[in-house]
């Protein structure tokens, strides 16, 4: 006997609590779960690719259908009903749908195009009253309803870099005052008064600052407004690594990874006085470092953005690009069109 199986669909924009609700109730009665999910570019600009990597990551046993050339008219007239029931059909080729789940107005016209049962779920939105238009309006109010790996990926991790002493820490923590969210500082500073010897580190001990930071930093996208600023990241560490001990191999992994993990670089100029601490190797190492740093990024391939001037003039022009900036957008033609530098 051929087993009941299940379709979903929406678009996702973002996932929340009363989607999983539907896709959940689906997996608890059928043998197999299909999801169909749209490409909306005029609700969302979260790619289709980031949205149905949601649902593959924290639902791997169910089918992901990515709909990139579906319809994008809604309504309840017969022509548009037909368009999307047409393409539901054309995506399903042969495979027998016998169950619909949804929670709106077309789960009736749909399941009857399907020949399949109507299963809505929670439609007067008691068990989660929440919905995609109210998230996109106040993410941050509405973080409850949404799965953490989908909240952080709404977060822009914003990331200071710069040679010691470059006003790294001071700028990160004034925009998280100003922006009402979260900021993280530099843990490397922590762990060096905590563990330095004749005020060196060890190879392994830079490791484990590498991955501690990391750990930091995750644990405060989920408690971030829009935005986190970071203070410092592994690549900092990665040149830490090859001034005092001539060798990245073990911090090499950790290093790639920061390549792609931040929406936005910022790196500190030389043009503030050198604040001469106990805890820091002079003026002259800075001027090395920062060069290595910018060096490291241009090899990388990581587009960043010089802040000189004083720190008023530097916190000015962060905010001016991130008056501009939209998490993913496409950052050259984003800021060639608004001729912001």
């Amino acid at each position: 006997m051929a087993g009941t199986c299940g379709l979903t669909l929406g678009k996702y924009a973002p996932l929340h609590k009363g989607h999983q609700l539907v896709i959940e109730t689906a997996l608890a009665e059928m043998d197999e779960v299909l999801v169909m999910i749209y490409e909306c570019p005029e609700v969302t600009a979260i790619p289709l690719t980031v949205r149905a990597n949601w649902l593959r990551k924290i639902y791997p046993q169910i089918l992901v259908i990515e709909a990139w050339d579906g319809p994008t008219e809604v309504g309840d007239t017969p022509e548009i009903k037909k368009m999307h029931e047409d393409y539901i059909l054309k995506q399903l080729e042969s495979k027998k749908i016998t169950h619909f789940y949804c929670s709106e107005f077309y789960g009736e016209h749909v399941s009857q195009a399907l020949g399949a049962v109507n299963r809505l779920v929670d439609c007067d939105r008691k068990t989660f009253p929440i919905s995609g238009t109210q998230v996109r309006t106040d993410t941050y109010a509405m973080r409850k309803y949404l799965h953490p790996d989908v909240y952080r990926d709404l977060i822009a991790n914003i990331v200071f870099l710069g040679a010691p002493s470059t006003g790294k820490t001071t700028i990160a923590s004034q925009l998280a005052k100003e922006y009402n969210t979260v900021w993280m500082p530099e843990y490397g500073r922590e762990y060096w008064e905590k563990n330095q010897i004749n005020r060196r580190l060890s190879l392994l001990q830079l490791v484990e600052i590498a991955k501690g930071h990391l750990e930091r930093e995750e644990a405060l996208l989920l408690q971030a407004n829009q935005y986190l600023f970071t203070d410092t990241n592994a690549l900092t560490t990665y040149q830490f690594s090859l001034y005092y001990h001539k060798t990245v191999a073990p911090l090499a992994e950790l290093a790639h990874q920061a390549v792609s993990r931040y929406d936005l670089v910022f790196v500190c100029d030389l043009d503030i006085p050198y604040d001469d601490t106990w805890d820091r190797s002079g003026e002259a190492n800075r001027s090395i470092f920062q060069k290595q740093i910018e060096s490291d990024l241009i090899v990388r391939k990581i587009p960043f953005f010089r802040l000189s001037g004083n720190l008023m003039t530097r916190i000015s022009f962060v905010k001016k690009v991130l008056s501009c900036y939209q998490k993913y957008a496409n950052l050259g033609e984003l800021f060639f069109n608004k001729v912001i530098l």
